[in-house]
């Protein structure tokens, strides 16, 4: 029987419009009826997630920031730091790459330097990290790191900014996240990580857990449960690891999947 879901946001529950699926609600109570744990897994904030969640704070598990921390009744269940030194040196190697954004993710807040504080990056960084602050240096800012992260505003994210920092991985962990964001955490933390730290926390198998997710940020996290789904629209790498599909996240792939459990007795 499944005890608990892992489901990544961007491109897998939330449609193209940034919109939870119709029938959401509805879904999430039947799952609690049943003792069945939602747990969101995306690369956004905590409390940007918290944002889209507001009425299941004490419900969900929040597996945030591609799973550097992870929040439950409101408190830290557990985190994956960065070590402050490692997040500055990537900092400023990320300096040499032109036109993108550099984002310092903190338990606190996100931070950007302020000469980036412009409309565009501001409405960018709005959608996924709702406590922001601005800095001159880095070195200014008083936080714990949990990840760096990189945005190119051209889709090219991986040609502009992951081919030229693949270079670090063992240093530090380069993940191609989309088309537009590159995230850098420590090695061997990535959602699977926390998913595991979760199943290991809860005493709940992975033969317990289903996971969804459509991009390459996702694949760790579908490893590490049995009912692994891609998104008809998922990365087509990702598929190939993936034991099952389901729809796009424009048809409610999601809930369609989760409405099978239930019909199927695994819920």
């Amino acid at each position: 029987m499944i005890k608990i879901i892992f489901c990544d946001m961007d491109g897998t529950l939330l449609t193209s419009e940034n919109k939870l699926p119709d029938g959401f609600d509805e879904v999430i109570a039947e799952l609690k009826r049943r003792n069945v744990i939602f747990a969101p897994a995306s690369g956004r904030q905590y409390f940007a997630l918290l944002e889209s969640f507001p009425q299941y704070e004490n419900d969900f598990i929040f597996l945030a920031d591609n799973g550097t921390l992870t929040m439950r009744h409101g408190k830290e269940m557990f985190s994956q730091p960065m070590k402050n030194e490692i997040a500055l040196e990537m900092l400023h190697e990320a300096d040499k790459i032109e036109n993108i954004m550099r984002v310092y993710c903190g338990k606190k807040n996100a931070y950007i330097q302020d000469f980036q504080d412009v409309p565009e990056n501001r409405a960018q960084l709005r959608k996924y990290y709702t406590h922001t602050g601005t800095v001159k240096n880095w070195e200014d800012i008083d936080d714990v790191p949990i990840k760096i992260a990189f945005f190119d505003g051209t889709h090219r994210a991986k040609e502009n900014i992951f081919d030229k920092l693949v270079k670090f991985n063992g240093e530090v962990q380069v993940l191609l996240s989309s088309d537009e964001w590159v995230d850098i955490m420590m090695p061997h933390v990535d959602k699977g990580s926390a998913v595991r730290k979760v199943q290991q926390l809860l005493n709940i198998k992975p033969d317990e857990c289903a996971a969804f997710g459509d991009y390459l940020n996702d694949l760790e996290m579908l490893k590490s449960v049995e009912y692994s789904f891609a998104m008809a629209n998922a990365y087509p790498e990702l598929k190939k690891f993936a034991k099952f599909e389901t729809l796009s996240n424009d048809e409610g792939g999601v809930l369609v999947a989760i409405k099978k459990f239930i019909n199927d007795g695994l819920i």
